[in-house]
C-alpha cells in the first residue's frame, strides 16, 4: 500500500479546538504526534499550544503541513469552506494526506468531498462522533466512519487514541448515515429524560434518588446517567450545544423527506429545541431543555 504509516510518520493538523477537539487535539499530543492546530479563535487552542501544539493561520496552512487532517468544526457551511474553499484543505493538500472529517454534517457533503479528495490523491473519510465532552475528555467516543476501508484500516490506529467504539458503516456518507440515526435516537430520548425529572420534581419526589433507581432499569440510557445530572445540579453548560443539535436534526428531517419516511418524534424534539434557541438558549447544552418545560409551568 502507498502512502504513510499513520504510526510512524504522522504529522497531525486539527482544525476545531471547541468543546469536544480540544480534548481530542490533546489526546493525539499526548501520543506523542506533532499537531499542527487552527481554529477562528486562537484563545481556544491556547493550552494545547502551551502543551506542544503548533498554531497555523489557515486552512490552507495546515494542509501544507500535516498529512493526516482532523476537523470537527460546526456547521456543514465551514465543513465546506475548510475543505473545498481556495484556502481550503483539497486544494492546499499534499498526495497521499488523509482527511478525516469528524463533524456532523451531511452525507452529500461528505460524498462530495470523498470524490474530490480522490481527484487529488488524498483520502477522504467521515467520522462524525458520539459521546459529547465527557467522551472527548475520556477517549470513549463512538465513532461511526464513512469511506474506502483500506483508508479505514490506515487511519485506524489514530483514531483509537480518542473513541473505543469505532466502525466502518459503508462508503463515504455512511458515517453521517449513522451519525444522524443517533441523533434521532437521542432528540425523542431526550425528551422522556427531561419530563421524568420535571416530574419527579412536581411529585415531591427527590430526583436524584429517582435517577439512581430509574438509571440502572429499562429506562437507562446515557443522556439518563449524564445529563439528568446536570439537569438536577442546574448545569445547562454545554456538552453539546443546542444550536448544533437543531442543525443535525434539520439534516435528519432533510434526509428523512429525501426518502419519504416521516419521523414524528424527530420534528417534535425540533420544535421544542428551536424555542428555546429562540429564546437565546442556542449555546446552552441540550439538557437546557428543561427550561422550556420550566417556562411552560
Amino acid at each position: 500500500m502507498g502512502g504513510i504509516h499513520v504510526l510512524e510518520n504522522a504529522v497531525v493538523g486539527f482544525i476545531g479546538t471547541g468543546v469536544m477537539g480540544k480534548s481530542m487535539a490533546g489526546h493525539l499530543l499526548s501520543a506523542g504526534y506533532p499537531v499542527h492546530v487552527y481554529t477562528r479563535t486562537k484563545a481556544k487552542a491556547q493550552d494545547l499550544l502551551e502543551r506542544g501544539a503548533r498554531w497555523a493561520e489557515t486552512p490552507g496552512e495546515i494542509a501544507e503541513k500535516a498529512n493526516i487532517i482532523i476537523t470537527i468544526v460546526g456547521f456543514p457551511s465551514d465543513v465546506e469552506e475548510i475543505y473545498l474553499g481556495q484556502d481550503g484543505l483539497v486544494a492546499n493538500g499534499k498526495e497521499n494526506t488523509y482527511l478525516i472529517d469528524m463533524t456532523t454534517s451531511t452525507p452529500s457533503l461528505a460524498q462530495k468531498i470523498h470524490a474530490e479528495a480522490k481527484k487529488k490523491g488524498m483520502h477522504a473519510l467521515d467520522a462524525p462522533v458520539s459521546g459529547g465532552d465527557i467522551g472527548a475528555r475520556d477517549a470513549r467516543l463512538a465513532i461511526m466512519v464513512g469511506g474506502d476501508e483500506e483508508d479505514f484500516k490506515r487511519i485506524e490506529p489514530l483514531l483509537q487514541l480518542l473513541g473505543t467504539n469505532i466502525i466502518l458503516q459503508g462508503p463515504a456518507g455512511a458515517g453521517q448515515h449513522t451519525k444522524m440515526c443517533n441523533q434521532i435516537a437521542i432528540a425523542s430520548n431526550m425528551m422522556g429524560v427531561i419530563e421524568s425529572v420535571v416530574y419527579a420534581e412536581k411529585a415531591g419526589l427527590d430526583p436524584e434518588n429517582v435517577l439512581k433507581t430509574i438509571a440502572t432499569g429499562a429506562a437507562g440510557s446515557w443522556s439518563l446517567s449524564n445529563l439528568a445530572p446536570r439537569v438536577i445540579q442546574g448545569n445547562f453548560e454545554p456538552g453539546f450545544m443546542i444550536k448544533h443539535f437543531i442543525k443535525d436534526m434539520n439534516i435528519a428531517l432533510e434526509e428523512a423527506a429525501k426518502m419519504n419516511l416521516d419521523l414524528p418524534g424527530l420534528a417534535l424534539a425540533q420544535s421544542l429545541y428551536r424555542k428555546l434557541e429562540e429564546d437565546g438558549l442556542g449555546d446552552k447544552g441540550t439538557q437546557a431543555l428543561y427550561k422550556y418545560f420550566m417556562k411552560s409551568l
